[in-house]
Protein backbone atom coordinates (compact mmCIF):
# COMPACT_ATOMS: atom_id res chain seq x y z
CA UNK A 1 0.00 0.00 0.00
CA UNK A 2 2.97 2.68 0.77
CA UNK A 3 4.43 1.33 -2.48
CA UNK A 4 1.36 2.35 -4.55
CA UNK A 5 0.44 5.20 -2.27
CA UNK A 6 3.90 6.45 -2.97
CA UNK A 7 3.45 6.36 -6.46
CA UNK A 8 -0.32 7.62 -7.23
CA UNK A 9 0.00 10.66 -4.09
CA UNK A 10 3.56 11.59 -3.88
CA UNK A 11 2.65 15.05 -2.60
CA UNK A 12 0.12 13.37 0.42
CA UNK A 13 2.92 11.66 2.15
CA UNK A 14 1.02 9.28 4.72
CA UNK A 15 3.52 7.15 7.19
CA UNK A 16 2.96 3.27 6.91
CA UNK A 17 1.99 3.21 10.42
CA UNK A 18 -0.87 5.81 9.38
CA UNK A 19 -2.29 3.78 6.75
CA UNK A 20 -1.69 0.58 8.98
CA UNK A 21 -4.06 2.19 11.47
CA UNK A 22 -6.85 2.27 9.01
CA UNK A 23 -6.61 -1.49 8.55
CA UNK A 24 -6.19 -1.66 12.02
CA UNK A 25 -9.70 0.33 12.98
CA UNK A 26 -11.97 -1.22 10.13
CA UNK A 27 -10.82 -4.18 8.01
CA UNK A 28 -14.31 -3.97 6.29
CA UNK A 29 -13.14 -0.78 4.56
CA UNK A 30 -9.60 -1.63 3.24
CA UNK A 31 -9.11 -3.54 0.65
CA UNK A 32 -6.53 -4.21 -2.24
CA UNK A 33 -6.77 -4.60 -6.21
CA UNK A 34 -4.73 -7.24 -7.66
CA UNK A 35 -3.61 -7.59 -11.41
CA UNK A 36 -1.95 -10.60 -12.75
CA UNK A 37 -1.62 -11.09 -9.01
CA UNK A 38 0.59 -7.94 -7.99
CA UNK A 39 -0.78 -5.43 -5.87
CA UNK A 40 -2.28 -2.44 -8.11
CA UNK A 41 -4.13 -0.39 -5.72
CA UNK A 42 -6.37 -0.20 -3.00
CA UNK A 43 -8.71 1.61 -0.90
CA UNK A 44 -8.91 2.77 2.95
CA UNK A 45 -12.23 3.60 4.01
CA UNK A 46 -14.02 3.76 7.71
CA UNK A 47 -17.01 5.62 9.35
CA UNK A 48 -16.71 8.80 10.41
CA UNK A 49 -18.46 12.10 11.44
CA UNK A 50 -20.60 14.14 8.62
CA UNK A 51 -19.15 17.70 8.13
CA UNK A 52 -15.54 16.77 9.37
CA UNK A 53 -12.45 15.22 7.78
CA UNK A 54 -9.13 13.38 9.18
CA UNK A 55 -6.19 15.55 8.68
CA UNK A 56 -3.20 13.83 6.35
CA UNK A 57 -0.94 11.70 7.92
CA UNK A 58 -2.09 12.22 11.16
CA UNK A 59 -3.23 8.63 13.51
CA UNK A 60 -6.97 8.53 14.52
CA UNK A 61 -6.88 6.79 17.74
CA UNK A 62 -9.97 5.44 17.50
CA UNK A 63 -13.57 5.60 15.35
CA UNK A 64 -15.76 8.45 15.86
CA UNK A 65 -18.20 6.74 18.83
CA UNK A 66 -21.18 8.08 16.48
CA UNK A 67 -20.00 7.89 13.18
CA UNK A 68 -22.67 9.42 10.66
CA UNK A 69 -21.05 8.78 7.39
CA UNK A 70 -19.15 6.71 6.09
CA UNK A 71 -15.87 8.15 4.73
CA UNK A 72 -13.17 7.28 1.99
CA UNK A 73 -10.08 8.22 3.61
CA UNK A 74 -7.74 7.22 -0.02
CA UNK A 75 -8.80 5.02 -3.45
CA UNK A 76 -5.66 4.67 -5.02
CA UNK A 77 -5.14 3.26 -8.52
CA UNK A 78 -1.85 2.86 -10.54
CA UNK A 79 -2.32 3.24 -14.05
CA UNK A 80 -2.12 -0.26 -15.84
CA UNK A 81 -5.78 -0.40 -14.00
CA UNK A 82 -7.18 2.58 -15.65
CA UNK A 83 -10.06 1.60 -18.58
CA UNK A 84 -10.59 -1.53 -16.02
CA UNK A 85 -13.79 0.39 -14.31
CA UNK A 86 -11.83 -0.58 -11.38
CA UNK A 87 -12.52 2.75 -9.62
CA UNK A 88 -16.14 2.87 -10.14
CA UNK A 89 -16.46 -0.99 -8.97
CA UNK A 90 -15.15 -0.41 -5.97
CA UNK A 91 -17.24 3.03 -5.13
CA UNK A 92 -20.11 0.97 -6.02
CA UNK A 93 -19.08 -1.62 -3.32
CA UNK A 94 -18.46 0.89 -0.78
CA UNK A 95 -21.75 2.28 -1.54
CA UNK A 96 -23.65 -1.15 -0.72
CA UNK A 97 -21.11 -1.53 2.28
CA UNK A 98 -21.99 1.43 3.54
CA UNK A 99 -26.06 1.38 2.80
CA UNK A 100 -25.85 -2.02 4.45
CA UNK A 101 -24.63 -0.39 7.61
CA UNK A 102 -26.94 2.09 7.91
CA UNK A 103 -24.92 5.26 6.86
CA UNK A 104 -27.20 7.90 5.24
CA UNK A 105 -24.52 9.47 4.14
CA UNK A 106 -20.12 8.89 2.27
CA UNK A 107 -17.94 12.00 2.23
CA UNK A 108 -14.17 12.21 1.29
CA UNK A 109 -11.77 14.81 0.46
CA UNK A 110 -11.49 14.99 -3.69
CA UNK A 111 -7.78 15.87 -4.13
CA UNK A 112 -5.95 15.40 -7.91
CA UNK A 113 -8.44 16.88 -9.58
CA UNK A 114 -10.90 13.72 -9.05
CA UNK A 115 -13.87 16.04 -8.52
CA UNK A 116 -15.50 15.22 -12.05
CA UNK A 117 -14.80 11.30 -11.11
CA UNK A 118 -16.61 11.43 -7.97
CA UNK A 119 -19.21 13.79 -9.39
CA UNK A 120 -19.85 10.75 -11.54
CA UNK A 121 -20.00 8.30 -8.66
CA UNK A 122 -22.71 10.43 -7.21
CA UNK A 123 -20.95 12.90 -4.83
CA UNK A 124 -21.56 16.55 -5.02
CA UNK A 125 -19.17 19.10 -3.64
CA UNK A 126 -20.59 20.52 -0.10
CA UNK A 127 -18.62 24.13 0.89
CA UNK A 128 -17.52 23.62 4.70
CA UNK A 129 -15.51 27.16 5.44
CA UNK A 130 -14.65 25.13 8.71
CA UNK A 131 -13.12 22.31 7.40
CA UNK A 132 -10.39 24.94 4.75
CA UNK A 133 -7.60 24.60 7.20
CA UNK A 134 -7.68 20.77 6.73
CA UNK A 135 -8.47 20.69 3.35
CA UNK A 136 -5.48 23.12 2.33
CA UNK A 137 -3.65 20.26 4.68
CA UNK A 138 -4.22 18.17 1.29
CA UNK A 139 -3.82 20.89 -1.32
CA UNK A 140 -5.24 23.67 -2.37
CA UNK A 141 -7.60 22.57 -4.60
CA UNK A 142 -8.98 19.72 -2.51
CA UNK A 143 -12.84 19.53 -2.18
CA UNK A 144 -14.97 18.18 0.77
CA UNK A 145 -17.73 15.81 -1.12
CA UNK A 146 -20.73 13.78 0.28
CA UNK A 147 -23.04 11.39 -1.60
CA UNK A 148 -26.28 11.40 0.15
CA UNK A 149 -27.43 7.70 0.25
CA UNK A 150 -30.84 5.82 -0.41
CA UNK A 151 -32.27 4.53 3.16
CA UNK A 152 -32.82 1.39 3.63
Amino acid sequence: VSEIAAKVHPGFFEADAVLAEKFELYRNGCYLLEVNEKPAGYVLSHPWTLGSLPELNALLGALPEHADTFYIHDLALLPLTRGLGAAGRMVAALTKHAEAMGFASMSLAAVNGSVPFWTRQGFAVVDRPELSDKLAGYEADARYMVKILSPS
